[in-house]
């Protein structure tokens, strides 16, 4: 019989099915990360989202077989500690191509038409105050014929250059930062930075990508341009981010992650009271259908791989 244990319940809203094997199910919704190691002692499958779970955590879990990540990044888990110890590790993929990219244009829309800054005017009364039926104090710009660059090409980001297309945006695939080769139908990384209206990050986060979007990068694009991070908060230097809006160097930004979630000490980008940015709490996978869609997928792979067919393998 498999003992399935499911950390950290509460972070999916959504039913999830019961496995079709005989099986012991144990779930908690919440969890601190020192009492992981003594949670999954006993366990023959976890299911995880964010928590992490390496060397520390699963060396005690001696009869452990599979980690079923309730997500698609993998950051969380040790992959390498996995594959020494023959333990199998999948993901759920695909689920959010809806909800990440209404997230992102929804954070694109705002910005363009600068919705915090007039919702601010409003609440303190400057249309008030007007001598004219409408109140002009901030930009507004069309994204029609705009230009998207798009960084992570994955299900998600494919999702987005769909939805910007049909509105009749312009979009740009980045190759990767420091290639020296562009793939058929990419743009180089700095030229897409100088080309885009608005930049958007799909790409996971390892070695390669972290702090992708520097100084230098922000620098790179052009002052009109709006940067988008609904993937990993740890792709952007947050310093550089913080200076680019205050000095004017990009238009705004709209973030939906951040380096350490959930922001329990704080952060800098937190501090800032700008109309031009725009912070959600890592939410924009978080449709209802995309939940149930993602519990469905753990559950598939769950019974795939106990019955000998193992899918999305990391």
């Amino acid at each position: 019989m498999e003992r399935i244990v499911f950390l950290e319940r509460n972070t999916i809203q959504a039913r999830f099915r019961a496995p079709k094997f005989d099986h012991e199910w144990v779930e908690y919704p919440e969890l601190l990360p020192e009492q992981v190691s003594d949670r999954v002692r006993t366990a023959t499958i976890i299911i995880s989202n964010k928590l992490s779970l390496g060397e520390s955590e699963l060396s005690g879990a001696a009869d452990l077989k599979l980690i079923a990540i309730a997500a698609t990044g993998s950051d969380c888990v040790d992959l390498e500690y996995c594959r020494e110890r023959g333990i199998a590790v999948c993901n759920v993929r695909g689920y959010a191509t809806n909800s990440v990219p209404e997230h992102v244009l929804m954070m694109i829309l705002a910005l363009q038409r600068n919705l915090l800054a007039y919702r601010r005017d409003v609440q303190e009364g400057l249309w008030n105050q007007s001598k004219q039926f409408c109140l002009l104090t901030h930009e507004l710009r069309d994204i029609k014929d705009s230009t998207l660059g798009i960084i992570g090409y994955g299900s998600i980001g494919k999702a987005v250059a769909r939805l910007a297309e049909s509105v009749g945006m312009r979009v740009l695939i980045s190759e990767r930062k420091h290639a020296f080769q562009l793939r058929a139908g990419r743009t180089a990384f700095d030229e897409m930075l100088r080309q885009s209206d608005i930049v958007s990050l799909h790409c996971p986060l390892n070695d390669e990508t972290r702090d992708l979007i520097g100084e230098r990068e922000l620098r790179t694009m052009k002052q009109t341009a709006l940067l988008i991070n609904t993937a990993r908060g740890a792709l952007i230097a947050e310093a550089a981010l913080i200076q680019a809006l205050q000095n004017g160097q990009i238009a705004g930004a709209g973030i939906d992650v951040l380096r350490d979630e959930p922001p329990q000490n704080g952060s800098p980008l937190l501090s800032l009271d700008l109309p031009n940015l725009i912070i959600t709490p890592h939410v924009a996978w978080a449709s209802n259908e995309a939940m149930q869609t993602l519990a469905d997928q753990v559950i598939d792979n769950i019974e795939a791989f106990v019955a000998g067919r193992p899918q999305n393998v990391l």
